[in-house]
């Protein structure tokens, strides 16, 4: 597995090779020719303290874009927190939407499992597209189908209606996150990468905290499908805003390399997989445990709070924000701190102080311990998720940049998607030893503890035999490496990675 994720710089001239080693950014630091040399040495790499030279730059000054990039991260990040609302509006209003319809609310979240298995259609289709034809039209696209089915949600008539619809919703939220990070990504600078990336990941988490929110105004005043109404309002102004977006100029290279390539393109795809086929399976096993780590922190703890501990609803949600507020926070620095540690070395880190958090976050029996508990424990989940955009994005065959990350991040999803499920049927076959006034309590936090433990451990194997390209040059005249428009690859970095070597070795 420590092959899945090889050098852009495999297979070229030695000349080309020298000229990508020694081509590195001004903030870094020359590469250490001390230190082994040899298929692993990405493995020893991560243990080792990052490059004093290469110091973390003023987040102030990092924040700084050009009008077209802020505008355009913003409606990558804008798509990300509609469709975050849309989701998280289902799980909060399930019991009403139960209600309403005469069902259990059990037969209500099956609606929230269709959406997480269909979203790898939607990530395959849309990020297709969007590599072949561009960004923009497909986001658009993809939002004004996601404003019907949201509106049409609150109009239906019975269960299986809604369901139905949802399952086309899933299709659709598949489709954006890779949409919008390709995007994102293309346009930002490259010492910017790291800190947008954390920014763009965490639209999820301001999806929910809006969500939750838009809830407790609507809800009890106006009924669930008042909810489905009004929380179109962002995805509108989303879409407006994404009819002013221009094409990246990465993506415009790319375009042209597949107009001058005498390939069709599923000839361009089989090369791809055919090079880089580990390269696939690492990313797909890679976030299936990242979704594993997300859904299995986040999913059954309110029920946690509620159940075994025997706090309100209200505490409960009380968490939930909590757990968001660290989620954001989380994200941001950390992705930040990615360019400076490097991407995998940041989510590393995650795992370990993530791991040292787990008692604080299910062992106490005061509310304000676990409050803090589940700040920190989010704050690690998301730390690590934050840096996902950006590192997806920089391991992606150029010519892939929609399609690669969107579907692997999809993939890992349909995976997890029982991750809570699990949790709780055990949690209910492991009962805590006391009777509760006559009734035997599911041990949801041991369960949830155990499998946590587990995922970090596995995502830090994960991790440390993976590779990296940080700051690796977008432009498709250097990248175009086993997508089928060149034979050689000339990438080379613009900007350095402390102590990382542009080896010239097959990986393969």
């Amino acid at each position: 597995m420590g092959e899945a994720i090889e050098e852009h710089t495999v297979g070229i001239p030695a000349a080309a090779a020298a000229a990508a080693a020694t081509t590195i950014g001004s903030n870094s630091a020359a590469v250490d020719d001390n230190k082994p040399t040899g298929r692993f040495d990405h493995i020893w790499e991560i243990f080792q303290k990052p490059d004093a030279r290469n110091k973390p730059k003023n987040p102030i000054g990092l924040l700084r874009l050009t009008p077209r990039q802020a505008y355009t991260f913003s409606v990558a990040f804008l798509g990300w927190m509609v469709d975050a609302i849309d989701f998280f509006c289902v799980s909060m209003a399930a019991t009403d939407i139960a209600t309403a319809f005469g069902k259990n609310p059990s037969d209500v979240t099956s609606a929230i499992t269709t959406t997480l298995m269909l979203r790898p259609i939607g990530a395959l289709v849309f990020g297709v597209i969007a590599d072949r034809y561009g960004r923009r039209i497909p986001l658009m696209v993809n939002l004004f189908l996601f404003t019907v089915i949201e509106l049409a949600s609150g109009f239906a008539p019975n269960l299986p209606t809604f369901i139905g619809l949802r399952a086309v919703y899933g299709i659709l939220m598949g489709g954006e996150w890779g949409l919008g990070n390709s995007l994102a990504m293309e346009t930002l600078p490259v010492e910017s990468r790291g800190i947008f990336s954390g920014i763009l990941q965490e639209g999820y988490a301001v999806g929910n905290l809006v969500s939750a929110l838009l809830y407790y105004a609507i809800v009890p005043h106006l009924g669930w499908r008042a909810l489905f109404w009004i929380s179109i309002i962002p995805a509108v102004i989303t879409i407006v805003l994404a009819f002013f977006l221009e094409e990246t100029e990465v993506w415009k290279q790319s375009r042209q390399a597949q107009a001058s390539s005498s390939k069709r393109y599923y000839q361009v795809v089989i090369d791809m997989l055919k090079q880089h086929w580990l390269r696939c399976i690492y990313a797909v096993v890679l976030m299936a445990a990242m979704n594993f780590l997300s859904h299995g922190s986040q999913d059954l703890y309110p029920t946690f709070l509620k159940k075994q501990h025997g706090f309100s609803a209200k505490q409960a949600t009380i968490g939930t924000v909590v757990g968001n507020l660290g989620a954001i926070v989380g994200g941001i620095i950390f992705g930040y701190y990615s360019e400076y540690l490097g991407r995998r070395r940041a989510i590393v880190i995650c795992c370990i102080c993530g791991a040292c958090f787990i008692p604080l976050w299910i062992l106490p029996s005061k509310f304000s311990a676990l409050l803090a508990g589940a700040f920190f424990m989010q704050a690690f989940v998301q730390g690590a998720w934050g840096v996902i955009p950006v590192y997806l994005c920089e391991i992606s065959p150029a010519a892939f940049r929609a399609t690669f990350p969107g579907l692997a991040y999809q993939l890992g999803n349909l995976i997890s998607a029982s991750a809570s499920q699990i949790e709780a049927k055990l949690g209910e076959k492991n009962p805590l030893p006391e009777l509760r006034n006559g009734a035997r309590v599911p041990d949801y936090g041991r369960v949830q503890g155990v499998l946590i433990g587990i995922i970090y451990c596995c995502l830090f194997v994960l991790i440390i035999i993976g590779r990296e390209e940080r700051g690796k040059s977008f432009s498709s005249a250097k990248s175009a490496e086993g997508d089928g428009f060149a034979d050689d690859d000339a990438s080379t970095t613009e900007k350095g990675a402390s102590g990382r070597k542009h080896s010239t070795e097959a990986s393969t």
